[in-house]
């Protein structure tokens, strides 16, 4: 998958406070780029955790589910595009069908 655009959680994880979820989004993105998803269920097969919301997104519980990651993906082009990352109360704020923080 082509992961669009990981300036997002780069952004994050250099945040005051947030430094703990830096290696567990690069370990998400190395895999996401690693993976050919075809399907949500091709998702999930590897992320039993991840949520599927709709509007072709999922929702990531990264660091032991202190933060979360809603990605929107385009199966037939390889494109996993990043809609939001935050904590749970951040999470909480949003509609995961329809964020767009990018």
């Amino acid at each position: 998958m082509r992961v669009i655009a990981v300036s997002t959680l780069k952004t994050f994880w250099d945040k005051p406070g947030r430094a703990d979820s830096e290696e567990p989004l690069k370990t998400w993105y190395g895999e996401a780029c690693r993976a050919e998803w075809k399907s949500p269920g091709d998702v999930k097969a590897q992320y039993g955790n991840a949520s599927v919301v709709g509007n072709n997104r999922i929702v990531f519980n990264i660091a032991g589910n202190k933060y979360r990651l809603i990605v929107a993906f385009a199966y037939r082009m390889q494109i996993a595009y990043i809609k939001f990352v935050g904590t749970h109360a951040e999470y909480d704020k949003v509609d995961a069908a329809t964020v767009d923080q990018s």
